[in-house]
């Protein structure tokens, strides 16, 4: 990070580190900050309903909210570069879809099957389960259409072509289920992370962690590829190595966090935007954790929004987000039409 950037990136680390204590305090039911601080810290609170809310609800979830932002903004960067296509996102590629396609199966098949089937797998690990499988094997077959295709362009519609595929199979499965099947699949898709639990985030850590890991190891093949494929070709840069090493770890993070807290829309997509409008550069060095933090922020305060503090409501996070990044993606079509 340059001295130039330095101060903004300090500034950002501590409105992360106030937006994640934010997710603690509000909600439906508002606790001191006080108390939390002592409850993170190993200390007593009278009230020990409010210990569990932190510790068990809570928490959890924010940290959920920070590495969902953080790795899907990170994904969205890597998207971006990879397509040199300013609207490419985390789920160009239709990993998201047959992480929803898995969920489907499982929910809204084992309805139409008689009912049988989703009742006894029906709980947060099977749901989990089903949308890793779903969403690997996407990701194996983006891994062998790689192989065999070095155009990106084509690359990329046909990662839309396979989403879109895998949207007309669901609304099938959908008009056949039955109603608390039905429900069950839509409210997964309404995105969530007040229902990670903490040993599902101790898993999502890991998964994250290693998919921003590998991340920081591609900032100058990602710099190369944004000059395009014939210069980083004559750079030196295996072209066609860096792409399947950026889809893989562009998958581990999507895939991981869609399986995990559901479909989050326009994180990946608009973060990356505001991370170069704010920083005024394209060197992925400072980009990757600039969007990472920037990330973090948004989506902890889309997690605040939608806790709808002060009331028994919970609205949807997807829909946050997508309130959010949608402004943001008609401003870059505009802008970029401008110029």
């Amino acid at each position: 990070m340059s001295q130039r950037n330095l101060p903004l990136f300090l500034f950002l680390c501590v409105l992360m580190v106030a937006a994640f204590v934010l997710q603690l305090v509000l909600g439906s039911v508002s606790i001191p900050l006080a108390d939390i601080l002592k409850v993170l810290g190993g200390g007593h609170i009278e009230n020990e309903t409010w210990r569990n809310i932190i510790l068990e609800a809570r928490l959890p979830g924010a940290i959920a909210a920070v590495l969902a932002g953080a790795g899907l903004s990170v994904s969205g960067l890597q998207m971006q570069a990879m397509f040199r296509n300013p609207v490419a996102g985390p789920y160009v590629l239709g990993i998201s879809a047959g992480a929803s396609l898995g969920v489907a199966l499982l929910l809204l098949a084992g309805s139409f099957f008689g009912g049988m089937v989703g009742l006894h797998l029906l709980s947060s690990w099977s749901v989990i389960a089903a949308a890793a499988v779903g969403a690997t094997a996407i990701f194996l077959i983006n891994f062998f259409i790689s192989f065999r295709l070095n155009d990106v362009v084509a690359f990329l519609i046909i990662g839309l072509m396979i989403g879109g595929g895998i949207g007309a199979l669901i609304e099938v499965l959908q008009s056949v289920s039955g109603n608390e099947a039905l429900k069950q699949y839509v409210l997964w898709t309404f995105g969530s992370f007040r229902y990670v639990s903490s040993t599902q985030v101790m898993y999502l850590s890991g998964m994250v962690g290693m998919g921003i890991g590998l991340t920081f190891f591609l900032s100058k093949p990602m710099n190369l590829l944004l000059l395009g494929d014939s210069y980083a070709t004559s750079s030196g840069l295996d072209v066609r190595k860096t792409k399947l090493f950026i889809v893989f770890t562009t998958s581990i993070l999507a895939g991981s966090i869609t399986a995990f807290c559901g479909p989050i829309g326009f994180v990946g997509l608009a973060v990356p935007h505001v991370a170069r409008a704010l920083f005024k550069t394209s060197d992925h060095k400072i980009l990757i954790p600039a969007t990472m933090v920037i990330g973090a922020i948004i989506t902890c305060l889309c997690n605040v929004a939608a806790s709808a503090p002060g009331s028994d409501f919970v609205l949807p996070v997807n829909a946050i987000t997508s309130l959010l990044g949608a402004p943001v993606v008609i401003w870059i079509i505009v802008r970029q039409k401008k110029l």
